[in-house]
């Protein structure tokens, strides 16, 4: 039985660097063997590819070859210039540009093979150590073959060899559909039976925005996500937009509060936000949204955080001089370089490139703390499905980097208004939400404020009153009256006339207190000349009796010296009964 050479495990990767697509593929294109990169024009392929080759210059130690069969060397390197990646200083002992464009001569003869330019590679490769090699855009030299014998004939020559040297291929080919489920049906899409990799990239409009997408179609020997994912194009190249993945450990998380900027609304949440929590504040136009947000950003700056403040509904210089009405000073923060004001609305495209530049503008400024106003505008970015998996990522990098995140949300108008639902269903995802509402009473419209919820800590569950004021932003007391939250000049009234009965209860308790006072002394005076007529009468009576004693004694004296003189009987007094 005929033996057949050991191949390297299946489970070595080649790292491409790209942001995300490593993780999709679980590390990589497969090492040592060969992968196709098919999409539409302008989808990225020679991006994708060069980036491949430069991270397995500098990063993983294995030189690259690029085999150019649209352009010139010299046009794609002065195209990918923008990228920072600096291909000129790889330029040629570690990174080798090859020249294949077909002469006019070759294409009129019209019968070549790829014998030749092979065997050239073969020892280019082998002088400079090549570990990794694209062929970009084979299409074009397979469309100048006369037949697809001769086609398919090629194509297994440049996998047979790559395959002997053990190089790590990437082959770049147009898709004529921006349908690349159906390569199969290209000129060239019995290739993708033959490697062991197959990745799609398309690039197509979804309501007037700008879309691209990658999938990996298929991945011999490994587990990869199937899932179409979408990806921008930033100035450091492919920024591939993933979740965290099942096993990913989880995020720190932090128990140290931080102040929301109003103290008031703290003592509502028990002691503030979390550090590296999402803040949701929902509401209608005029709620004071921005208001809390800018709160927010100046209380972060003032503690020495530097704080990115992204606006899309205004310029920066407008939110910090509006917010000077109640008392926020931005612009003084901005001059300290602790805040930096974005306005959004100058940045276009997909919801993918605005979270990929506000991470980039973050990082760059080094901030600890994101206030965006209001995130829903993602959801007109692009589609709401596009946008809802946005918002998860943007809410998954916050927590990763320690980033505390206060955003805004206006009411999706189509929602359910009492539940305070947003097109991008984010309220389900944040940690602490809080709602602004107005409450239309005696013909005034008052601000309201309630914490619908925040995760992990206490939280009061009061209809607050929600005041701006010249000096600051407050929250009065809850005040309610017959079952019912008044607000505004409705309960100045009431608490008016409540003080003013009070007044009047006051005042008539007085006047009949001090007439009780009146009757009471008046009667004291009656009882105390009683007292002393009844002394006087008693004493009255004593004398009486004293005077009567006196007298029947002196009567008993007198008849006793008449007997003593007449020398009669001793005298018997009568019985004075």
């Amino acid at each position: 039985m005929k033996s057949f050479p050991s191949r390297k495990a299946t489970s070595a990767k080649a790292a491409t660097g790209i942001i995300g697509f490593d993780e999709i593929t679980r590390g990589g294109l497969p090492h040592g063997r060969t992968t196709i990169l098919a999409g539409g024009p302008g989808s990225g392929k020679t991006i994708f590819a060069v980036q491949f080759l430069t991270h397995g210059v500098r990063r993983c130690g294995e030189p690259g070859i690029f085999v150019a069969f649209e352009e010139t060397p010299e046009r794609i390197v002065a195209n990918l210039q923008g990228f920072g990646w600096e291909l000129e200083t790889l330029v040629p002992k570690k990174l080798y540009f090859m020249d294949a464009q077909l002469t006019t001569e070759l294409l009129q003869v019209g019968d070549f093979d790829l014998s030749g330019m092979l065997a050239s590679l073969g020892s280019v490769a082998e002088k400079m150590g090549a570990r990794r090699i694209v062929f970009d855009a084979l299409d074009v030299l397979l469309a100048h073959l006369p037949d697809a014998m001769a086609r398919r004939r090629e194509i297994c020559r440049i996998h047979q060899w790559l395959l002997s040297r053990d190089l790590t291929g990437l082959i770049t080919a147009k898709a004529a559909s921006e349908d690349t489920s159906s390569l199969g049906l290209q000129p060239f899409g019995f290739m993708q039976f033959m490697v062991d990799c197959a990745v799609m990239l398309n690039h197509r409009v979804v309501l007037g925005v700008s879309q691209r997408n990658l999938r990996v179609q298929k991945y011999r020997g490994s587990s990869f996500d199937e899932n179409e994912s979408p990806f921008v194009i930033s100035k450091t190249g492919f920024d591939v937009a993933i979740a965290r993945g099942l096993g990913r450990a989880d995020v720190k998380v932090s128990t140290e509060r931080v102040t929301s900027g109003v103290g008031r609304l703290d003592t509502m949440l028990d002691g503030g936000y979390y550090r590296a929590s999402s803040v949701l504040i929902t509401g209608s136009p005029g709620t004071a949204k921005t208001t809390l947000c800018g709160a927010f950003a100046e209380a972060a700056c003032r503690r020495g955080e530097r704080t990115v403040f992204v606006s899309f509904d205004s310029d920066g210089s407008e939110v910090a001089r509006n917010l000077i009405s109640v008392g926020i000073q931005l612009s003084h923060q901005i001059k300290r370089g602790l805040l930096r004001m974005i306005s959004a609305r100058t940045i276009i495209g997909s919801s993918e490139t605005l979270l990929v530049k506000i991470k980039a503008l973050a990082k760059e400024f080094g901030a600890r703390c994101l206030v965006i106003d209001p995130v829903s505008t993602l959801s007109r970015a692009g589609n709401e499905l596009t946008a809802h998996g946005v918002a998860e990522r943007l809410l998954d990098w916050c927590k990763t980097d320690q980033i505390t995140l206060v955003c805004s949300s206006l009411l999706d108008e189509t929602a359910n208004q009492q539940n305070g639902g947003t097109a991008l269903q984010i309220s389900t995802l944040a940690d602490t939400w809080i709602h602004l509402n107005y409450l239309v009473q005696s013909g005034e419209r008052n601000r309201s404020l309630s914490i619908i919820k925040s995760r992990g800590m206490a939280h009061s569950n009061q209809v607050r009153e929600l005041i701006l004021r010249n000096s600051g932003i407050t929250l009065a007391d809850i005040y309610t009256s017959g079952g019912e939250v008044l607000m505004g000049t409705l309960r100045w009234e009431r608490e008016s006339a409540l003080s003013s009965a009070g007044a009047i209860s006051k005042t008539e308790s007085g006047i009949k207190r001090s007439r009780l006072n009146a009757e009471e002394a008046e009667l004291r005076v009656r009882l105390q000349s009683l007292r002393t007529e009844l002394q006087a009468k008693r004493a009255e009576k004593q004398l009486l009796a004293h005077i009567a004693e006196n007298r029947r004694s002196e009567t008993a004296r007198s008849l006793r010296r008449v007997q003593k003189l007449r020398k009669a009987d001793p005298f018997v007094e009568e019985s004075s009964s």
